[in-house]
Parts: C-alpha cells; sequence; structure tokens
C-alpha cells in the first residue's frame, strides 16, 4: 500500500509508473478523495476548537446568571455539523483506502520496462539441457508407468487439476521437501516455521493478495479464512501489527500445501503435475532495513538456486519486465527450470522485493537506527515450489528403459535409493 503523502508529492511519478506496468488505476480519484477528507477533518477541527471555545463562555455566563439558550442552540447546531463531517471523513478516507489498496507497487528503477513476459531479461542460466537418445517422455507418462501418482482417482474424488502421490512417489515428494527444509536451514540460516494452512481476509490484505486475487483463491465464508495460495502469507503476517523487537535480517522458512483456483485459467495446461490446485512449496521469507534490501533480494535468489544446482536440474534466471510484475512486487526475478518432456522452461520460483508495500498494509515495523518506528523491507522466494521440480526431476532423470535416476543428493532422504523402476 502507498503512503498517501507520497502520492501527493509523487503523483506523476506514481501515473508513470503505472503505464510502465500496463495497468489503469483512477489516482485522480484518490487523490480527489484525499482533498475531501482533508476538508472535512479541517472543518471539523475548526468546529471542535470553536464548540471549546463557545461551551466555557456558556459555563462562565451562567455563573453571570446570563440567558445562554442561543449560546446552547449554536453549539447544538456545531455538534450536528460535526457529526456530518465526520461521517463525511470516515466516507472519503474509507472510499480513498479501498482504491489505494489496488494500486500496485511502483516498479523499482533497475526493472526492465516492457509490456509482457516477451520484455523479461535472461540474467544466467546454470546446467545443460540433457540430450537423449531416444524422444523424451513427458512426466504423465513416466508417473502412470512408474505408478508415482493418481490423477484419475483424485480428479474423481475432488476434480481437475488435484493429484494422489502414491508409493514411492508419496516418499519423494516427502523427501524433496525435507532435503529443501534442511538446507534452507543448515546452510543458509533460515529459521524453520510451520504456519497455518488458512488465513483470514487481513492477513490476506496485508501481503497483497487482496483484493486484487480473491476469484484465484478458495474462501471459506462462515470463517472468514482463505486456504493460503503460498506460505508468503503466514509466515509474513507472523509481525502483523507488530514492532519487530529482534535484530534484522530476520530469514524464516516454511513448508505449506498451496491453493489455488486460478479463475479464468481454462485452455491452458491442465494435465498432469504443471498446472494444479493443490501443490507443495518451500517458502523464504525475509524482514530487513530498506537499505539492505536489494542485496538481499540478490541473496535470496542464490539460496532458491542453491536447492536447483544441488539436485542437477539445469535452470535459468530471469528478471521480470515491469509488465510482467506481481501486484505487490518492486522488483522480481523468476527461477525456471528446464523440462525436456515438456520442451519448456518451467517458472518453479520467484523471488521478490515488496520494498515497504506489504509492511504499510500489515502494519510491520522495526526500530530503526534512531530508535523510531520505521517499516520494514519484506521479500519472499519459493525454495522451491514442489510440483514442476517434481516433473523436472522425473524428465530429466528418465532412462532408456523406463526408470529414472535421482540426483544423488535426495538419495539420503529415500534410504539410498538410486533409481525409480517399473514395479514387478
Amino acid at each position: 500500500m502507498h503512503d498517501i503523502r507520497v502520492l501527493r508529492e509523487r503523483l506523476e511519478d506514481l501515473r508513470a509508473a503505472m503505464r510502465a506496468r500496463g495497468v489503469e488505476v483512477d489516482l485522480d480519484a484518490i487523490i480527489r478523495l484525499d482533498a475531501e477528507r482533508r476538508r472535512a477533518l479541517t472543518e471539523a477541527e475548526a468546529l471542535k476548537n470553536e464548540r471549546n471555545v463557545v461551551s466555557k463562555e456558556i459555563g462562565r455566563l451562567r455563573k453571570a446568571g446570563q440567558d445562554t439558550a442561543e449560546r446552547q442552540a449554536a453549539v447544538r447546531a456545531m455538534g450536528e455539523r460535526i457529526a456530518a463531517l465526520d461521517a463525511e471523513t470516515q466516507r472519503a478516507e474509507a472510499e480513498r483506502d479501498a482504491l489505494l489498496l489496488r494500486v500496485p507497487n511502483i516498479p523499482h528503477s533497475s526493472v526492465p520496462v516492457g509490456p509482457d513476459a516477451s520484455a523479461n531479461v535472461i540474467v544466467r542460466t546454470w546446467g545443460e539441457p540433457r540430450s537423449f537418445s531416444f524422444p523424451p517422455k513427458s512426466h504423465v507418462e513416466i508417473c502412470e508407468r512408474l505408478k508415482l501418482v493418481d490423477f484419475a482417482r483424485a480428479a474423481r474424488m475432488t476434480g481437475a487439476g488435484f493429484h494422489i502421490f502414491t508409493g514411492v512417489g508419496a516418499r519423494l515428494e516427502r523427501a524433496l521437501i525435507q532435503f529443501m527444509l534442511d538446507l534452507h536451514t543448515q546452510r543458509h540460516g533460515y529459521r524453520e516455521v510451520s504456519p497455518p494452512f488458512v488465513c483470514n481476509t487481513a492477513a490476506m490484505t496485508g501481503t497483497g493478495q487482496l483484493p486484487k486475487m480473491a476469484e484465484d483463491m478458495y474462501f471459506i465464508p462462515a470463517d472468514d479464512l482463505y486456504l493460503v495460495p503460498t506460505a508468503e502469507v503466514p509466515v509474513t503476517n507472523i509481525f502483523m501489527q507488530e514492532i519487530i523487537s529482534e535484530p534484522l535480517p530476520i530469514k524464516m522458512t516454511a513448508y505449506t500445501p498451496c491453493f489455488r483456483r486460478e479463475a479464468g485459467a481454462a485452455g491452458r495446461e491442465t494435465r498432469g503435475l504443471i498446472r494444479v490446485h493443490q501443490f507443495d512449496k518451500v517458502e523464504l521469507v525475509k524482514f530487513v532495513e530498506p537499505e539492505t534490501s536489494y542485496d538481499e533480494l540478490e541473496a535470496l535468489v542464490r539460496d532458491a538456486e542453491d536447492i536447483l544446482q544441488a539436485l542437477e536440474v539445469p535452470y535459468r534466471v530471469v528478471a521480470l519486465c515491469t509488465g510482467d510484475l506481481s501486484f505487490s512486487a518492486a522488483k522480481c526475478y523468476d527461477i525456471e527450470i528446464w523440462a525436456p518432456g515438456q520442451n519448456a522452461w518451467l517458472e518453479v520460483s520467484s523471488c521478490s522485493n515488496f520494498e515497504d508495500f506489504q509492511a504499510r498494509r500489515a502494519g510491520i515495523r522495526y526500530r530503526n537506527a534512531q530508535g523510531k518506528p520505521a517499516f520494514v523491507h519484506t521479500l519472499n522466494g519459493s525454495g522451491v515450489a514442489l510440483a514442476r521440480l517434481y516433473v523436472a526431476l522425473l524428465e530429466n532423470g528418465q532412462q532408456s528403459d523406463g526408470s529414472v535416476t535421482l540426483p544423488p543428493a535426495i538419495r539420503p532422504y529415500l534410504g539410498g535409493l538410486e533409481r525409480l523402476e517399473p514395479s514387478a
């Protein structure tokens, strides 16, 4: 959320930022409502001061035995006008803030300018896509042959976009979660937390999922709770409406299932594990001082990359352009892994610096060098999303005999298992 004072002072900068993002926001309406609020508030405060003066005068006149009827009538009229002005102030403020919640973050000056993903910039790549002596199969074929995932039964009990990991397939999913949590806590210094898998409207608004992404989330109206679309929401909101008392930076990691309806996604890839409504993810969240947040972003990306290097999965890091940034991000890198069965790069992590955008919405502050409360900068990144990583491991590790060779780093988490093979 933007500071209304900054919006007043840098209106043209904000207009330019919205043009770069390719979004239409009625900034003039926000300015108009803000002016209405300020006018009503100023008049109300002046009347309250005047009423205090007249009330004291009434007390003095009564002691002197003089008639105060006219002044009392004036005080009553002032009270009615003050009540109307207070209501007008509250209305204008509510309408202004509702519009402010829909204004996306300002892109950082280093973000490439462009209308859509075609203007994204490849920053670096790691590993070489494997050459096959046979036509590589898709993960769906591999999962069915090795009996790792049951798509049909999941669809029957729940619907399309869900799946059941079975047997060694379930063990592999659990092993990957444990491997990533161990690496991030033991090598990268993150604190592990296990948060709720549901959050309320305030938490969803704090991190920017609401109001923009309401249609893409699963909602339980009776309890005002949403199934989390990412652990970013509960982990970031651990400090909502607080002044953080411990030293910064704070680095946290968490595993959660993630739930996304992805309304309007019909026609996109829905078969298999690439685009699903429930998937597991290990998330990384940072709370940092503003001066260090862009250095911390680069470190965050490296932490996510470390997972992929350890698992020997080819990937590339992509800097998103202004037109492809998420609503809350000031700058974002996507990490995309190579899936030979798809002949495509799959996004497996988005690492973002939100600057103070989320902190303002969620009320997350710290004490700066002068000891004064100030908004922290928040960052988050997938470290990483499991479903697409699972796809890449199967498709990159597949062999001509139908088996899948597992990378050495994950084998200790599977009792030393080196290959996934068809059962007899």
